[in-house]
């Protein structure tokens, strides 16, 4: 559907830092904000970010692309 505009390293980052705010929901403050990290996670999984491809930005080399019609 999208073509992947995230580096390997780039989803691993993003998969520990939404686990981290993630937690938030149910540790230390416990505040709602810590929803957000499904987000982090969410685009690590699917390997496309819409704010990178807004900005034009891609952490993933040009071979490494997968584009889908």
């Amino acid at each position: 559907m999208f073509s992947k505009n995230l580096a390997s390293w780039d989803r691993w980052v993003r998969l520990v830092l939404g686990a981290v705010i993630l937690s938030l929901v149910f540790f230390g403050p416990k505040t709602g904000w810590g929803w957000l990290g499904l987000v982090l996670i969410g685009t690590a999984f699917v390997g496309h970010c819409p704010i990178y491809l807004m900005l034009g930005i891609r952490t993933c080399s040009a071979d490494r692309q997968e584009h889908k019609a």
